[in-house]
């Protein structure tokens, strides 16, 4: 019986200890949920381990085989460039090894449904659905196609759901943000908002979500707004890691390309297309300290078409 490829879980990083520790005990609990194959995990930035020293790890577990599959929620940079340049680089530094590479996490409907739980838990049960707008906060990004993902999320949780609304901002790097999404809220004539990370676990940005959250309220008594939890280590999202897992060792895989900027030319990014990729810098996390970062890399996208 062929032995199955080995499973690297790539993190985004961050400089809360809290959810960087929120990531390695799900690396750690995927492995004890599937003892018949090696996992490990790592950052590409901000936390250890980096994921070069997860794959290292693997190699001197003996594995040449080996499935990546991003831990985000949308596909941005880091998805289509940073993770593709670190593999790419661990590659030439480890001949002989192999691997696909799996595609972001969401939006999918076993998310849906701990979005779905987690606006539960933050509103008064009394409460009628479609008296409650919420307010889906993503991480944003400087990548169109990534920003409209967490709307395309915001409206697939609206579906059938019953609520008034589902608005959507972001934390950094794309408008509108925080303030702006909860005054657009009150304009639309919410008088209830519940405002709902759209993060994997805890960090300093859904933090700063709630803190932004909490100094609106303060500042806007005739509303009423509550903020709901992340996602966290739910069992939903460790099926849909080995889904993602799946899917990349069978190559069945579906890459949203129809707006990528690095594809299609699309309004104001036309100097994007056919860009080789590099790793990037974020200016809204506190500090950074990369861990012998890894080259540039073209961005065929080859690795999930």
């Amino acid at each position: 019986m062929t032995t199955p490829p080995a499973l690297l879980i790539a993190g985004h990083g961050t400089r809360d200890d809290a959810g960087a520790e929120a990531f390695r005990d799900f690396v750690r609990e995927l492995g004890r949920r599937h003892p018949e194959l090696p996992v490990a995990g790592g950052f590409i930035e901000l936390s250890p381990p980096p994921l070069g020293d997860a794959v290292s790890e693997l190699v001197e577990r003996g594995v040449r085989r080996f499935a990546a599959v991003p831990l985000m929620l949308v596909s941005a940079g880091h998805a289509k460039g940073d993770i593709p340049a670190a593999l790419a680089r661990e590659k030439e530094r480890h001949p002989g090894i192999s691997y696909t590479y799996g595609r972001p996490l969401g939006p999918h409907p076993d998310l849906l449904r701990v979005l779905e739980r987690r606006l539960a838990e933050a509103v008064d049960p009394a409460w009628d659905p479609s008296e409650v707008t919420v307010l889906l906060v993503g991480r944003g990004s400087t990548d169109p196609d990534a920003n409209a993902e967490v709307f395309k999320a915001a409206r697939l949780l609206w579906e059938g759901r019953g609520y008034a609304g589902v608005e959507t901002a972001f934390v950094s790097l794309a408008a509108p943000d925080v303030p702006s999404g909860l005054d657009r809220c009150a304009r639309l004539g919410a008088r209830r908002v519940v405002v709902l990370p759209y993060f994997l676990f805890t960090g300093i940005l859904p933090d700063r979500v709630r803190q932004q959250t909490e100094e609106w309220a303060q500042a806007h008594p005739q509303t009423e707004v509550r903020s709901a939890d992340v996602i966290g280590p739910e069992p939903e999202l460790l099926d849909l890691v080995w889904e993602r897992y799946e899917e990349a060792v069978k190559g069945d895989l579906r890459m949203n390309c129809d707006t990528c900027v690095y594809r299609i030319a699309l309004p104001g990014f036309e100097d994007k297309v056919g860009l080789p990729q590099q790793p990037h810098f974020h200016p809204d996390d506190d500090g950074h300290h990369h861990h012998g970062h890894h080259h540039g890399h073209d961005h065929s996208h080859s690795h999930a078409h």
